[in-house]
């Protein structure tokens, strides 16, 4: 799902994590949205970067003309080897990629597609550049990324949650990564940078998110995102009593039921 630097942050057993928390968690309703913007398009060829486990791989595979061709890449092989197992209903053509040096020929797409991935490259600019290089002109790229972290309720709260567990080098893997590329100015310039010359369009888009217990949604971030190596690296014997003290702490907050938090993101296409 990631670049290099990242890739073994998504190995083990938080695919299986991610995909069954995460994705219903805060995924879905974006993934649907970024899918039905792109087929707008009608596309027939697509690229989609970052894949995942395949939410947007699947959504496209739904709403996508019956003869549009997906290709779904990821740098990671363990996250797309999940997402084919799941599978998608239609053909795909999976594939590991880098999102920053692409193998496929120039304007080979109509589309390129990338949810909450571009917040993971180390050189935006350059991934932007290739998204272009691979699109036929006229073709469309289309990316969300997350707005910042106090937007985004129970990412928020996971953070504060694990900075009492560790008070001295508090976990900030959710604040400076997934929720830290939240400045549209910097997405403009990126870019630019990348050798777009379209003028964006960049709508700020809020969902719900929701989950039938808190327990859930720290299993959800404890285990099912990269935190989980963020707390092993720092008590290595302690991820199930931390992750059960997450869920304490969030119950005090949203309740011991049903739990529902603010979740927002940014929304971007661009022509080429």
């Amino acid at each position: 799902m990631r670049h290099a630097d990242h890739h073994p942050a998504f190995a083990g057993s938080i695919p299986q994590f991610y995909e069954r928390y995460m994705v219903p968690l805060i995924f879905a309703p974006y993934a649907a949205d970024l899918a039905a913007r792109t087929a707008q398009h009608r596309p027939m060829k697509v690229l989609e970067i970052a894949a995942g486990t395949g939410v947007v791989t699947r959504q496209l595979a739904q709403v996508l003309a019956p003869d549009a061709a997906i290709t779904a890449t990821d740098l990671n092989p363990t996250m797309l080897d999940h997402a084919a197992s799941i599978g998608t209903g239609r053909a795909v053509h999976w594939q590991a990629a880098d999102g920053q040096r692409l193998p496929f020929e120039d304007g080979a797409f109509d589309a390129v597609v990338c949810q909450f991935g571009v917040m993971f490259f180390p050189e935006k600019a350059r991934a932007f550049a290739e998204a272009r290089r691979v699109l036929r002109p006229g073709g469309a790229l289309h990316f969300n990324v997350w707005d910042h972290i106090e937007h985004n309720a129970f990412a928020q709260s996971v953070t504060d949650a694990l900075a009492l567990e560790f008070p001295q080098d508090p976990p900030r893997f959710m604040a400076h990564t997934p929720h830290g590329y939240h400045d549209v100015a910097v997405i403009a310039r990126d870019l630019a940078n990348g050798g777009w010359t379209t003028r964006a369009q960049i709508e700020t888009l809020a969902h719900r998110s929701r989950a039938d217990t808190a327990r859930e949604v720290a299993i959800a971030y404890c285990q099912g995102t990269p935190i989980r190596n963020e707390i092993e690296a720092r008590a290595p014997q302690d991820l199930q009593a931390i992750t059960e003290r997450t869920a304490q702490a969030l119950a005090q907050q949203y309740g011991s039921g049903v739990v529902d938090g603010k979740i927002q993101a940014h929304v971007v296409t661009i022509t080429r």
